[in-house]
């Protein structure tokens, strides 16, 4: 799904990744775990064709970037800091309106499936400004999987939300995942992200220092690892 190499990013003369080689197979679900700072956002931008790498060849579902930008994002779905939904819609009307915008085929029937799979039928009527952080975080992520794109991009998705919230958007990961959606997401609680992800990779100074696939190592030696390699 993913073929990165030698991936190299600055802005100016500060360098934010340097010779990331990053491989995604379809049906993974992969966690970019990493401090502030250390280039996670800036890598995911990249994996969506939103930021150009200074150097390197990246592939994303069968398509090279950046020379192919317009088919790659019609194969994914990303989930940033900010939710991009409208206010004064409701949970429907801001579906509808992405949907369009995709041209999503039997869109009526996706919009039902999206507000099911994510729990919130009840308020599919509601206006998105009187949701909850936690429940347009959930909206969120049925507009990201609307088109039923074959690859998910998350930002940090647990930001802001309480522990309530942020335990319900777990089970909504895991349902996407097992519906067989290549996941990729940026997270700074390792913990969490151990207990979703396939794979984690940590990010490091703007490089992958480590990577580890879910039950090769004991949570607790992934935290030593984890703080040897952001301190290192």
């Amino acid at each position: 799904m993913i073929e990165a190499r030698h991936i190299l990013k600055h802005y100016g003369l500060k360098p934010v990744l340097h010779d990331i080689d990053f491989m995604v197979d379809r049906g993974e679900f992969v966690a970019i775990v990493g401090p502030n700072g250390a280039g996670k956002t800036t890598f995911l931008r990249i994996l969506a064709s939103l930021a150009r790498p200074n150097a390197g060849t990246l592939r994303v579902a069968g398509f090279v970037l950046p020379a192919q930008a317009a088919d790659v994002r019609r194969k994914i779905g990303m989930l940033s800091h900010q939710a991009l939904l409208y206010g004064d819609l409701t949970a429907e009307e801001n579906l509808r309106f992405y949907g369009k915008m995709y041209a999503v085929q039997n869109l009526e029937e996706r919009i039902r499936d999206a507000i099911s799979l994510v729990g919130l039928q009840r308020c599919r009527r509601d206006l998105v400004r009187r949701f909850s952080r936690g429940m347009q975080q959930r909206l969120a992520i049925a507009r990201a999987i609307l088109h039923e794109p074959e690859l998910l991009l998350l930002d940090e998705p647990h930001t802001g939300l309480d522990p309530d919230a942020a335990e319900m958007l777990d089970g909504l990961l895991r349902e996407v995942a097992q519906r067989g959606r290549t996941i990729v997401m940026t997270s700074h609680d390792l913990q969490r992200a151990s207990d979703l992800a396939t794979r984690v990779d940590f990010l490091s100074r703007g490089k992958i220092a480590a990577s580890f696939k879910q039950g090769e190592i004991e949570t607790q030696q992934l935290l030593e690892m984890y703080r040897s390699v952001t301190r290192g």
